[in-house]
């Protein structure tokens, strides 16, 4: 008979480990005295001899059995643990989203722009109303589906921009409740010769737009300037009336179809630049460094590398000491490198943006481009204002200024605003910039083993009487932004014009609980200090960083859960109290046959329908005046208003100074002078 465990467990404490047959006797101190009759008597037992005894193969199976009883009950005192740390934590209020809509085909990309929600999906994309839900236009003229989609205001019109499966993006006109096709920038007859788009930026206010293409093996960024006023005028008043040939416009279930460039003769985008990734950095070919100055025309790109005095064989004994060192970790196969990507953003006039003075771009409308490509160290800023001259086809455009970093760049950002930038290299160093006031605000470094994985601004907040709220007026030098690292902790970094940056840790690294680690971060402009955290067991949290704590939680209904909890499809509107997530019910991408036909909902969650959001998103906002009366803004110390006033009056003397490029071409007179004289030597 087969015993249990805990029975096996007792009887193993209670056996001895010798017994005897007859009676025992204390034996004498000597050895010599101990009697020899008796030792066939003694006889030793193993603690497991009850169970040894039983014969193969039961004797094997009752062991199997007792590990497998011990194990099990060990993982149900886990769990049981486990279980009641759940019940003891403080579950958070979980809110239901306000409204479902039901879509008949698979949403890929969502975006918000004024009251309107795009989503894109199966042969094209849809509009829909931002308070009702209501559909309001339907475009799908596309065999394949669309992946992303971009919305960008110009004024009172929407410039609409999505991108297929092919790569192939297209730009669309909305205006007063009609949609235009202006035109595709990408797509061309010959399919050998189609590029893919990769990644795209629209500058706010539509200006100028970029669009990161590949094909053929090679990789650029081409950059156009939109002519946005001359689209006004020729949606509002026709050059060419509608075609005759043409029929009507033909709706679809009551929703018009969008009229075509056919219709309508659109000004094109103009193509600015092609910018490709910089060359590797070779031998020289001057023969002294008066030659490197006289090669350099100007001030600008200094710092990309590229004009150097540094000789072939230096590179090669520096190549030979490299290898020699880190031989055993170069030994073996390497995989190909993939195609260098680039981060771009479009930047507004500032004084940290210098730009040459031929072309000036007015208040609030972008003046040049910053990129930074794939392992490489530095920031170029390229200017968007450019002669004719500049416009040379044949020949890629030079930096107007480049930013060294010690360490390649993996991760920038720009605030909504357009008045600071983070730099966040590999070693997990983070450069904060005040473009508006044109200096850098510190350099800090996230916490040793954790690295950046993406960067978000949240608008600057103040605490006031437990309460955040956005100050009232112009706010210089603040800055607020969460960093996600890859082991999905994530960080506080707030920077002040007069005081150094300083970090703090919102989330932990999860250790027990892995399912809960964050995938993703979004700021909620519509609550001051709050970010919505998506975790990849699907749950949906609102954490507020200035306590910090989770404030509630948002779920599906019923059984519907996002489709990929660690990479959600959700948009945060920035100008309503509004953000929306998709979700599908289980098991529909199972009997489905073609992935795009899978119905699927966009649900809407209205923070202002909930009771503990309510009065945050309704009172968001306080004058000076009334922070003057507490503590909570740092302004007011005497000894940061005077630093602060200090700082700028330096920024007004720059102005008088003499400026960098005539330096350089002083510089550059001088070197071309001695370079004269040394030649007549």
């Amino acid at each position: 008979m087969m015993s249990s465990s805990i029975g096996s467990r007792a009887q193993k404490m209670s056996l001895p480990m010798s017994t005897q047959k007859g009676l025992l006797e204390v034996p004498s101190p000597t050895e010599k005295d101990w009697s020899t009759d008796g030792e066939e008597d003694y006889v030793f037992k193993d603690p497991d001899w009850e169970l040894d005894s039983l014969p193969q193969p039961y004797r094997m199976i009752n062991k199997l059995l007792n590990l497998l009883i011990d194990r099990s009950w060990e993982v149900i005192e886990e769990r049981n643990a486990v279980r009641e740390a759940e019940l003891s934590r403080i579950q958070p209020t979980i809110y239901p989203p306000v409204l479902e809509s039901k879509l008949n085909k698979m949403a890929h990309c969502m975006a918000i722009c004024q009251d309107y929600v795009f989503i894109g999906g199966a042969k094209g994309f849809s509009i829909y109303n931002l308070y009702n839900a209501k559909r309001i236009y339907v475009w799908e003229k596309l065999k394949v589906d669309v992946t992303s989609i971009w919305a960008t205001e110009m004024g009172s019109e929407i410039l609409v921009a999505p991108v297929d499966e092919m790569g192939i993006v297209r730009l669309f006109y909305f205006h007063k409740d009609d949609l235009f096709l202006i035109r595709a920038i990408n797509e061309v007859d010959d399919t050998s010769k189609q590029t893919t788009c990769v990644k795209m930026e629209i500058s706010q206010g539509g200006d100028f737009a970029a669009f990161l293409l590949q094909g053929a093996g090679d990789i650029w960024l081409d950059v156009y300037k939109l002519p946005k006023e001359c689209w006004l005028r020729e949606v509002e008043h026709p050059q060419l009336a509608l075609n005759p040939k043409k029929k009507g416009r033909q709706p679809q279930l009551n929703i018009p179809d969008p009229m075509t460039s056919g219709d309508i003769k659109f000004s094109l985008p103009v193509h600015i630049m092609k910018i490709k990734p910089p060359k590797p950095v070779t031998g020289t070919t001057f023969k002294s460094p008066l030659e490197v100055f006289a090669k350099i025309a100007d001030c600008y790109g200094l710092g990309s590398g590229q004009n150097h005095f540094i000789k072939d064989s230096q590179w090669e004994q520096q190549a030979a000491i490299f290898n020699a060192t880190y031989k055993k970790y170069l030994d073996g196969e390497w995989e190909e490198e993939p195609l260098s990507s680039a981060t771009f953003h479009f930047l507004l006039p500032s004084c940290i943006t210098a730009m040459p003075t031929e072309g000036k771009s007015p208040a609030g409308v972008a003046c040049a481009l910053g990129i930074h490509w794939t392992g490489c160290h530095n920031f170029f800023l390229y200017s968007l204002n450019r002669t004719l001259k500049d416009k040379v086809v044949s020949s890629p455009p030079d930096p107007e200024g480049v930013w060294p970093c010690a360490a390649p760049i993996a991760v920038s950002q720009l605030s909504y605003s357009g008045s600071y930038l983070v730099l966040a290299c590999e070693d997990g160093v983070l450069t904060l910039w005040d473009l508006a006031e044109g200096f850098p605000v510190g350099v800090v470094a996230l916490p040793e083993g954790c690295f950046c994985q993406s960067i978000h601004f949240l608008k600057y907040f103040l605490v006031y009487k437990g309460q955040n709220v956005y100050p009232v007026g112009l706010v210089r030098s603040q800055m607020t932004c969460v960093v996600l690292c890859t082991d999905a902790s994530l960080h506080l970094v707030t920077a002040k014009g007069t005081q150094g940056p300083a970090i703090s840790v919102l989330v932990e690294r999860p250790v027990k609980h892995l399912d809960e680690a964050i995938c993703t971060v979004a700021p909620v402009p519509a609550l001051p200090g709050m970010v919505l955290t998506f975790s990849r067991n699907g749950s949906v949290q609102l954490l507020d960083v200035a306590k910090p704590q989770v404030v509630c939680a948002f779920a599906l209904p019923g059984v519907h859960r996002p489709a990929l909890p660690w990479e959600p499809l959700f948009v945060v509107s920035l100008h309503h109290p509004y953000f929306l997530l998709r979700g599908d019910p289980p098991g529909e991408k199972e009997f489905a046959d073609n992935a795009s036909d899978i119905q699927t909902s966009v649900f809407y969650f209205h923070f202002d329908a909930y009771p503990l959001l309510t009065n945050i998103s309704r009172d968001c906002t306080m004058s000076s005046a009334d922070l003057m009366d507490g503590v909570a803004v740092p302004q007011v110390l005497p000894l940061e208003k005077r630093c602060e006033d200090f700082l700028q009056k330096r920024f007004q003397k720059l102005g008088n100074k003499v400026n960098e490029q005539e330096h350089w071409t002083r510089l550059h007179r001088y070197s071309l002078l001695l370079q004269r004289e040394s030649a007549r030597k």
